[in-house]
C-alpha cells in the first residue's frame, strides 16, 4: 500500500491524493511539458545539479521560459524533509500552465510539481526486449526529456509481456538508440560503448557519469549488436548500472567483468560525490 505523501505545487506543499492543476493545462492536454526523475537517498538527493540543468534544456527545446533553479531546489528540499523514506524516487514536472484547448500555448506561467515516491533498490540483473518501433532522431523533441510518454508507456507494455524489464529501441536508421527510460551499453572485443546522442537518445545522466567514470565511448552502432556483444548494461536514475542476462531470447552470462567494474566504480564514486 502506497503511504501518503505531500507533493510542492506552483509554491505550496499539499497532500499529494488532493494536489491538483488545472484541467487545462497544456501538460495534460498536449504533453507540453518537461521532467526529471532523481534518486533520493535517506532525504538527500543525487546528482541534483545535473538534472537542473537537462530540465532547463529540455525546456528551452520545447520553448518554455527557463525554470528558477532556487525555486526548485527550495520545494525538491521542502518536499524530501515531508517525506523521510530511506530511497525516493523524486519528479519534478515544469508544465507550459494553463492554455487553449489546443497546440497553442497560453499565456499562463508556467506548472511546477515536485512529488516523491518510494522506491525498490533494482536487482543487479535484468532483461530486455527488443521492439519493433522506432525513435524518430529527427524529431523537434528528439534528446528532450518531455511528459510525451506514450510512446514509452507502449514499448515498456510490450517489454513486460515478454518478461523483460525494459525496451530497447532503434532509431529511424536502425541504429541502436536507447530503452524507454534507461541508456544501453555494450561491450565488444573489450571496448565498452554507448549510442552517440546523434542517435536521438537522452542525454541520460548516468550514462554521461559512467563515460566520464569508466572511460566508455560514444559510437555508432548498428541495433543488431544486441546480438553480439559480450556484455550489455542499462543505466538510468533508479538502475544505476544494471547487468542485462537476456535480449530477447539471447542469454547472456552476467554480470561481466566489464558491466562488475562499471558497477563497483559508480557505487563508489557516487557515494563519494552526492552533486559530481
Amino acid at each position: 500500500m502506497q503511504h501518503p505523501t505531500t507533493s510542492w505545487v506552483n509554491g505550496s506543499l499539499v497532500d499529494s491524493a488532493d494536489a491538483a492543476v488545472s484541467v487545462l493545462d497544456h501538460g495534460l492536454t498536449t504533453g507540453d511539458g518537461v521532467f526529471e526523475t532523481l534518486k533520493a537517498v535517506d532525504g538527500r538527493v543525487f546528482a541534483l545539479t545535473r538534472h537542473l540543468d537537462r530540465l532547463t534544456r529540455s525546456a528551452r527545446g520545447l520553448g518554455l521560459p527557463d525554470p528558477d533553479h532556487d525555486v526548485v531546489r527550495e520545494a525538491c528540499a521542502q518536499v524530501l524533509a515531508a517525506n523521510p523514506m530511506p530511497l525516493g524516487r523524486l519528479r519534478l514536472t515544469y508544465t507550459g500552465g494553463a492554455s487553449p484547448l489546443g497546440s497553442e500555448r497560453g499565456n499562463d506561467t508556467p506548472t511546477l510539481v515536485v512529488s516523491l515516491g518510494a522506491a525498490a533498490h533494482r536487482p543487479d540483473t535484468t532483461a530486455v526486449a527488443t521492439v519493433p518501433w522506432r525513435r524518430n532522431e529527427h524529431s523537434a523533441v528528439a534528446g528532450l526529456k518531455t511528459t510525451s510518454y506514450a510512446e514509452n508507456v507502449v514499448a515498456l507494455a510490450a517489454a513486460h509481456r515478454a518478461r523483460a524489464s525494459e525496451a530497447l529501441l532503434a532509431n529511424t536508421a536502425g541504429r541502436l538508440c536507447e530503452g524507454t527510460g534507461s541508456n544501453v551499453f555494450v561491450v565488444l572485443g573489450g571496448r565498452l560503448l554507448t549510442p552517440t546522442l546523434a542517435s536521438g537518445c537522452l542525454a541520460g545522466i548516468t550514462r554521461r557519469l559512467v563515460v566520464e567514470w569508466c572511460d566508455a565511448e560514444e559510437a555508432d552502432l548498428p541495433f543488431d549488436v544486441l546480438q553480439e556483444a559480450d556484455e550489455i548494461f542499462l543505466t538510468s536514475t533508479l538502475r544505476d548500472v544494471q547487468a542485462v542476462t537476456r535480449v530477447d531470447d539471447r542469454e547472456l552470462p552476467g554480470p561481466g567483468p566489464v558491466t562488475a567494474k562499471a558497477m563497483a566504480v559508480f557505487t563508489e564514486r557516487s557515494g563519494d560525490d552526492l552533486d559530481p
